[in-house]
């Protein structure tokens, strides 16, 4: 008998729609296959625009949602409506077949509207802990004050609400610590590893070069804290020195058309493409061509105890790796990446001494596949993750 056979578990995600969110699609499987039922409540977005579909047996409930927003006032009309619909939906699937608990998945801190309801009826909340909120506030605006004093309380009242709280690494799990006030005991570390079965390593199409000799790789989330502006003044430096490198960048977010106009006045639109989301397809098509891949996450608080999934999707598919010198970033990678002074030439120049050396490149992506394949993959965390709802299920 499965261990979670006859439960049923509840994951609501705000911020992206699934498949699309890996690390979320990824836990769903996992707690599926032991058993469990899954549902989902998260925002209809581009290429997911179904309201409900069950997927690998796992029952995906989306909603309506504006567009990304970039301000205060947007995130209100966001938030806000995105909770109206978690509530409706919760209670539109709890009548249908009750669940035992709630795991909320933010960015934003404030699912925990939505499960205090449900605790009063037995159900336990699990926080699925992303981001960190008010640093993420800080790294957008660059200030503090009412907004992020909100965040703060919306951050602490998550941590008061949850029975449990999931965290990506030891930074976020000292947080949950620390600032959430949560017992070391109810704090649990699952990361965001990779599943090998979905990055399969192949040769690549060399179409993606656009007749060039190399190919940098990017994908990600495309906001203001993602340093895409860093990327592309280094861009402007290699370009300045050589003619032979094209950069592609995959991903959306509501920076893309701001940054296609800086990329078109730095004089360097024919060697650089921007792909938008794509499929997944396409994405590992894209990685694998890529003779080095690139981190230019600027170095915020945010960025420093963030683990990113992309560095470690590099690492899976044997990328050497350039990126800025952060905390969570050296963990991941160790001796797959080269480290940056937050500084755009010494970025740029990290890059071009890779592709003058082909053989430090693979060197670097051995060593990225082997730490990867032996610690951090999906594989490995999923383990994890059954262990902690062993823990929930049986009331502990």
């Amino acid at each position: 008998m499965k261990r979670f056979s006859g439960k049923h578990i509840l994951i609501i995600v705000e911020n992206l729609p699934l498949p699309f969110d890996r690390r979320v699609w990824q836990e769903a499987n996992t707690l599926k296959e032991e058993g469990a039922m899954v549902s989902i409540i998260c925002p209809k977005m581009k290429g997911y625009t179904k309201p409900y579909e069950c997927l690998n047996d796992i029952h995906i409930y989306r909603h309506p949602l504006p567009v990304e927003a970039n301000s205060a006032k947007g995130y209100l009309l966001e938030y806000g409506i995105a909770l109206f619909w978690e509530f409706v939906l919760a209670w539109k699937i709890y009548f249908k077949n009750r669940f035992q608990v709630i795991q909320g998945c933010n960015p934003p801190d404030l699912i925990f509207t939505v499960a205090l309801f449900f605790k009063l009826l037995g159900v336990k909340y699990v926080f699925d802990h992303h981001d960190i909120n008010p640093e993420l506030y800080i790294a957008k605006y660059n200030k503090r004050g009412f907004f992020y004093n909100l965040m703060l309380l919306f951050e602490k009242l998550t941590f008061k609400t949850a029975n449990y709280s999931i965290s990506t690494n030891e930074s976020y799990k000292k947080i949950a610590i620390e600032r959430g006030k949560m017992t070391e005991n109810k704090v649990f570390i699952v990361r965001s590893g990779p599943k090998l079965d979905r990055l399969k390593i192949a040769k690549g199409n060399g179409r993606y070069k656009k007749g060039k000799n190399f190919l940098i790789g990017y994908v990600g989330v495309i906001g203001r804290q993602e340093g895409i502006d860093l990327l592309l003044e280094s861009i402007k430096y290699i370009v300045d020195s050589r003619d032979d490198v094209q950069f592609a960048i995959v991903g959306g977010g509501t920076e893309v058309e701001k940054l296609k106009l800086l990329c078109l006045s730095l004089g360097v639109g024919n060697h650089v493409t921007f792909y938008g989301r794509v499929d997944d397809e396409m994405l590992i098509d894209i990685l694998n061509t890529a003779d080095v891949c690139v981190n230019p996450d600027k170095p915020t608080d945010m960025n420093n105890l963030s683990t990113m999934n992309k560095i470690m999707e590099y690492m899976a598919l044997k990328k050497p790796i350039v990126q800025y010198d952060l905390k969570e970033g050296r963990f991941s990678a160790q001796d797959a990446s080269l480290y940056a002074h937050y500084d755009t030439k010494d970025f740029a120049e990290k890059i071009l001494w890779l592709l003058d050396r082909p053989d430090e490149r693979k060197r670097m992506g051995e060593l990225g596949y082997s730490r990867v394949f032996n610690e951090l993959s999906w594989e490995h965390e999923s383990k994890k993750l059954i262990s902690f709802y062993e823990m929930v299920l049986n009331g502990k």
